[in-house]
């Protein structure tokens, strides 16, 4: 067959959601494309399996331009490619934002985007493990726990964090976001919970429903300004289909504009320099890129009771044995247990910092596509500017589909991220030297204690900042000239196209985007369904 309803590109976060909503009217036939392959392998099923996965073909290798604020240097900035997208690759942790954050998007023109109207697609999928009141469902697809263990470094940081006065949480989700917490975390039964596992495998079966892995989409059809079907590649031949009503583009912040543009649908003068004929001029597209740059600090243990070392052989056999019998152990760690959101300054409207604390020795190296394994005992702790100031782009280097887009966050162009990058050095600093680690920890290794005044600290996270993963906006929602999508999520100035996932985010939510792209799907459908 090679007619359909509704073709959907990308099965991550968005893309799965959205497979399952529109599939289930039986008179919907709905074809989902994903470029990666089936999500088999065991180190997508166990949760610490995820460490095992950078770099390799579960993601898009894709590396950042070098970045002009940050000595030129480019990151590692992984997307997954593999059924589920992201959220099969990812540390599972489940984090919405700040309610402000979406009032932001209302306040902006996105009508129907505020709080208030966006909690219900958070709710309507969820099934939380401990939580049940009007910020969680507990009937939904997508299973949200508490984590099965805490490593005692972790046990320390949340109590060293309300020594220096950051309140504890229970439920960042929740009514108040300020304060330190233990994760909950996407998993059921000890095992991971991606958009694949929670949406798409229950309805595999649906014989109106295709679901095609190797498929990477090349080229969006439009005729007659209206976008009728799709051109993609699989197994190296050139495949068409035709769309009836939609074409939905659910790739993600980099390969959704990637698509867009090598459609012909973008800014014209841009495509016109690269010879490729302009379908349609529309200069948002691939602008407006943001992505969280995160600082580190790491300290040495005192104590062999840290994750460091715990993926040698002979000591991920044990927990692999101890994972297959009781579902129990190290295996089951998403490595970040414990975080906080907190204020870098008073008046600062929300939280702008997140603090990601990692019982163990990371350390992340340019050119390098895994996190470095340093001997010995340590923790990391990890200080995120949630809400940067800053943008940048994703645009294309070649008229060939199949070369990788330039990938320009342009981190820090604002001073204004330094700034706050500074603050949530200072905030990691009072951290460790809080009473709790007082016995646990020995002397700071990266930076070292010769890092001391504000330009020394500046010229640190110049050399050592590093992405939080989180590239959003590329698409984004609105009603200016730069917008992509308008607030229903169809592209502006041509009928039958729509974008819808963390791409249309019109600025970044304070926190991780996992959560808030699922939601975007979930939204996104019953948009999709209103108008069919």
């Amino acid at each position: 067959m090679n007619r359909y309803t509704y073709v959907v590109v990308g099965a991550g976060a968005a893309g799965c959601v959205l497979a399952n909503r529109l599939s289930a009217d039986p008179s919907h036939r709905v074809l989902l494309l994903e470029a990666g392959a089936r999500d088999r392998s065991p180190l997508v099923k166990i949760p610490a399996g995820f460490a095992k996965l950078m770099g390799t073909s579960a993601n898009w290798i894709f590396d950042t331009a070098p970045q002009k604020h940050l000595e030129d240097r480019s990151m590692f900035l992984p997307q997954g490619k593999v059924l589920g997208g992201s959220t099969s690759v990812n540390a599972m942790l489940y984090v919405r934002g700040n309610r402000l954050d979406y009032d932001e998007w209302a306040d902006l023109g996105c009508e129907g985007w505020s709080y208030d109207d966006v909690l219900p697609y958070f709710t309507v999928h969820e099934r939380n493990e401990r939580l049940a009141d009007e910020y969680h469902g507990i009937d939904g697809e997508l299973n949200v726990a508490d984590q099965v263990q805490h490593n005692p470094m972790t046990k320390a940081f949340m109590r060293a964090a309300q020594e220096v006065g950051i309140p504890r949480t229970d439920d960042p989700n929740g009514a108040t976001q300020d304060g330190v917490f233990y994760h909950q975390v996407t998993q059921r039964d000890a095992r991971r919970e991606s958009a694949s596992t929670a949406f798409l495998h229950p309805v595999l079966d649906r014989p109106n429903l295709t679901v095609l892995t190797g498929a990477a989409a090349s080229r969006i059809i439009v005729e007659g300004g209206r976008a009728t079907g799709l051109e993609y590649t699989r197994k190296g031949e050139t495949h068409r289909v035709t769309a009836d009503r939609e074409v939905i583009v659910a790739a993600g912040a980099i390969n959704s504009p990637r698509l867009l543009l090598h459609s012909g649908i973008g800014p014209g003068d841009e495509l016109a320099a690269l010879g490729m004929d302009v379908v349609h001029d529309l200069p948002g597209v691939g602008k407006n890129l943001r992505d969280q740059l995160e600082v580190y600090i790491t300290r040495k243990a005192a104590k062999p009771v840290t994750y460091s070392g715990e993926d040698r052989w002979w000591r991920a056999a044990r927990h692999a044995v101890e994972y297959g019998l009781f579902r129990t152990g190290a295996a089951t760690a998403t490595i970040t247990e414990g975080g906080a959101f907190l204020k870098s300054a008073d008046d600062v409207r929300s939280p702008d910092l997140q603090l990601h604390f990692l019982p163990a020795y990371v350390v992340w190296k340019d050119g390098s596509h895994t996190a470095e394994r340093i001997p010995g005992h340590g923790v990391t702790l990890l200080a995120c500017n949630v809400r940067p100031v800053s943008s940048g782009a994703v645009t294309l280097r070649s008229s060939d589909p199949s070369v990788p887009p330039v990938v320009d966050p342009n981190y820090m162009e604002d001073p204004a991220d330094m700034d706050v990058a500074v603050e949530g050095f200072k905030v990691m600093r009072k951290v460790f030297e809080a009473p709790a680690f007082r016995d646990l920890l020995e002397d700071e290794q990266l930076p070292g204690p010769s890092v001391r005044t504000d330009e020394e600290i500046r010229d640190y996270i110049r050399r050592w900042g590093k992405t939080d993963y989180h590239p959003v906006g590329s698409c984004k929602m609105g009603v200016d000239e730069l917008a992509v999508v308008d607030p229903t999520l169809k592209v502006r100035g041509l009928e039958g196209l729509r974008v819808i996932d963390s791409s249309i985010m019109p600025t970044i939510i304070s926190g991780n985007t996992q959560a808030p792209s699922m939601m975007i799907g979930e939204k996104g459908a019953a948009l999709v369904l209103a108008d069919a």
